[in-house]
């Protein structure tokens, strides 16, 4: 079986496969596009964990979860808990219902509109939280920034996750979305942390699908900027 351990060759693939799943799923995200409007692993299911009454069903229930998170926050606005709460409890709400469009693969109008509170309400908790922000939340607004195109902040939030957690697969992510933000010298720091946390004979593979995934973003900022300089039609 794959993940039968006791083999030390089979321990350097599972590492390898972990590394690769990482940058794809940052690749994915913010490189290709896929996922980025979808239901974001996180969201719902980090929802079903906060509980609630046998009545809620649906998106009321998620509804009620924000109503009381944000009741919390505004009587204890000094809470830096309290706005990570109302964060999650918005990103949740963003994927619920009518939110969220299944058929599409897209948050709807409402959704985003969700988003865009959540992303306030996690700043309001960054300001509090000092040096130790809530990193599981910070995952969530990862996928949330991203969904928006907001890809500054997404990489913002995932450098609270790369140094809380200082594994190869958040410094990669870290990377992907700053190079995509076009915030090079960022993306190069944590291009170097990550291949310093990978073991060296996995590093040249990941080293290429950095290096590659900052030459696409680099690419793309091209392009942009070539279309920005082109004069306006007559």
């Amino acid at each position: 079986m794959l993940f039968d351990l006791r083999g030390r060759g089979r321990r350097r693939t599972i590492k390898f496969v972990y590394i690769t799943l990482a940058v794809l799923m940052g690749g994915g995200l913010v490189l290709f596009g896929i996922g980025g409007g979808g239901a974001m692993p996180g969201g719902l299911l980090d929802a079903v964990s906060e509980g609630g009454g046998a009545g809620d069903t649906g998106a009321a229930r998620f509804e009620r979860i924000e109503r009381e998170a944000t009741t919390r926050a505004r009587a204890n606005p000094e809470d830096a808990a309290a706005w990570a709460a109302v964060a999650r409890a918005r990103f949740n709400l963003a994927s619920a219902g009518e939110n969220f469009d299944q058929a599409e693969g897209a948050f709807a109008e409402g959704g985003q509109a969700q988003l865009r509170a959540a992303g306030r309400a996690w700043e309001r908790h960054l300001e509090l939280a000092g040096e130790r922000p809530d990193d599981r939340v910070a995952s969530l607004m990862v996928q949330g920034f991203t969904a928006l195109g907001d890809n500054a902040r997404a990489a913002t939030a995932q450098e609270v996750i790369a140094e809380q957690r200082e594994s190869a697969g958040a410094y990669a992510t870290l990377a992907l979305l700053a190079y995509q933000a076009n915030q090079t010298r960022k993306g190069d720091l944590a291009r170097a942390r990550a291949l310093e946390l990978t073991e060296p004979d996995m590093r040249e593979s990941l080293k290429g699908q950095l290096d590659a995934a900052k030459q696409q973003a680099a690419g793309g900022a091209a392009r942009a900027d070539g279309a920005g300089a082109q004069d306006p039609p007559e």
